[in-house]
């Protein structure tokens, strides 16, 4: 049985510029990872969220659920794809995060890397460059990546 990402960009237009705690600053979704082309190549999701981690990574963002401030666009498809009674191992991730993270760091056998599994040059490519515009444009711990798995 294949296992299948699902998900969501989203970022918080103006929280740069007028703060987190402002009232009009709110997640807002962005664009579809269907779009995006991602696939499911298992080592990608298990270095990113411990998904299928058969393969020894250390994950960068496991088991986080849905973020309690999700957009009301995210929350409305992780509720048509049967919310958590039928996808397991939500989870979200921020820019910041991913910018930050070791791309060189391997699987437990040395011989696979992060960026290997799902750097730029692999069908996560294009999540990343999305993300990285709307980092540089919005503050990079506003923008967010939300996944399931079904």
């Amino acid at each position: 049985m294949s296992t299948d990402v699902s998900g969501m960009i989203e970022c918080r237009p103006w929280a740069k510029v007028w703060g987190e705690d402002d009232e009009d600053v709110a997640w807002t979704a962005a664009i579809d990872l269907f779009l995006l082309n991602t696939g499911n190549a298992y080592d990608a999701l298990a270095c990113l969220f411990g998904v299928r981690n058969s393969f020894g990574f250390q994950p960068l963002a496991e088991g986080r659920g849905l973020p309690e401030d999700a957009s009301a666009g995210v929350r409305a498809d992780f509720a048509a794809h049967g919310g958590p009674n039928n996808v397991h191992g939500t989870t979200w991730i921020t820019w910041a995060e991913l910018d930050a993270a070791n791309w060189d760091e391997t699987d437990e056998s040395g011989a696979r890397s992060r960026r290997a599994a799902a750097g730029d040059n692999t069908h996560w490519g294009p999540v990343w460059e999305v993300m990285r515009t709307l980092g540089a444009l919005h503050g990079p711990e506003y923008v967010r990546l939300v996944v399931w798995f079904d």
